[in-house]
């Protein structure tokens, strides 16, 4: 499974920016899919998932309200939309792919099988 990450840039904060993940598994469906960034300096951080099954969504609390994570299995694309945003939100942002992921391990990285190659985004304050 390849997954393709798009939509990053700079942006003053306040603005908001929509990540796109194309992934070319014929069986999209049953991917949960989440998001990460990676802030320069600090640990990779879970920041949204979207669980295969139905569909339910977890985010990690510093983005509750403010992003929402989406998916369009016909499309075999998975979205983030970033809105209010805030400098600290600056980060490499991934996509990523688990085969029949569990809502309970949606935050865990290392359940993740597939990642993108990531997309820079930049808030200016």
């Amino acid at each position: 499974v390849q997954l393709q990450a798009s939509g990053g840039g700079l942006v003053q904060a306040g603005g908001s920016l929509r990540l796109s993940c194309a992934a070319s598994a014929r069986t999209f469906s049953s991917y949960t899919m989440g998001w990460f960034r990676q802030a320069p300096g600090k640990e990779r951080e879970f920041v949204a998932a979207i669980i295969w099954s139905d569909s339910s969504t977890h985010y990690r609390d510093s983005v509750k309200g403010r992003f929402t994570i989406s998916r369009d299995n016909a499309k075999n694309t998975v979205y983030l939309q970033m809105n209010s945003l805030k400098p600290e939100d600056t980060a490499v942002y991934y996509c990523a792919a688990e085969y029949f992921g569990g809502s309970s391990a949606a935050h865990k990285a290392d359940d993740y099988d597939y990642w993108g190659q990531g997309t820079l985004v930049t808030v200016s304050s």
